[in-house]
């Protein structure tokens, strides 16, 4: 009986972690004292939610493409499942990522988008580049074929999410997103305290949801090709 539940709670722990830290999460982040910035104020509360998400995004697509490229390598099909589902759980959060950026705009800046601010235009093109994933994969009947290129793909998405959140919103230097413009940046919120306790579990709350949700998905996914005997 020890033994039973010693084993169950190896299994488990990590999702107890993930359930304290977003409860600890949604409270503080509501309920914490928060420094006084210019232009950001209260909206700053926001930082616990949207910026995870992108966290949470490029670790389910990083870790997507190690699977891809082990498709690629050893031509196991499970690779590309594994895979897939990470793109589908990093897509849902790179969607979330612009849902809460858009809310975090209306407050400070009065409208939910602007087209003239690169760094948001440049996240939505790496997000949008995801979603060319999927209709690539839609296109495919064979399941050799489909993980084939999809892995390929893959890798170039991810380098070219890269390019369009890392690289090109550098080159605007009239940017009002956070860190220029007279925003502050994010180095600005790391050496706060009040900030980092609550941001840094987040991120970690946030990122073990997503591998919670994936975890469901995949075996979803194994136990429906195994119903139709692809496995």
């Amino acid at each position: 009986m020890e033994k039973n539940t010693f084993s169950g709670i190896k299994h488990w722990w990590w999702k107890v972690l993930c359930m304290a830290c977003l409860l600890y999460t949604v409270v503080m982040g509501i309920y914490s004292d928060i420094p006084k910035l210019n232009i950001l104020e209260q909206s700053i509360r926001n930082l616990f939610f949207h910026v995870p998400m992108w966290f949470g995004m490029i670790f389910m697509t990083l870790t997507s493409v190690i699977y891809g490229m082990l498709y690629l390598n050893k031509g196991q099909i499970k690779y590309d499942v594994i895979s897939s589902q990470l793109v589908t759980v990093g897509f849902i959060f790179g969607l979330l990522g612009l849902m809460t950026g858009s809310i975090w705009a209306r407050v400070t800046w009065g409208a939910w988008w602007s087209f003239s601010e690169v760094k948001l235009n440049a996240s939505a093109a790496g997000v949008l580049t995801y979603a060319a994933y999927f209709i690539l994969r839609s296109s495919f009947e064979d399941d050799e074929k489909k993980a084939r290129f999809s892995a390929v793909y893959n890798i170039f998405a991810f380098v070219m999410f890269f390019v369009f959140i890392m690289v090109i919103p550098r080159l605007d230097v009239g940017s009002l997103h956070p860190g220029n413009g007279g925003n502050p940046g994010f180095s600005a919120y790391d050496l706060d305290n009040r900030l980092r306790i609550v941001f840094y579990p987040a991120v970690i709350g946030w990122t073990l949801m997503g591998g919670w949700i994936t975890q469901l998905m995949i075996r979803s996914k194994f136990l429906e090709r195994k119903k139709i005997g692809l496995e």
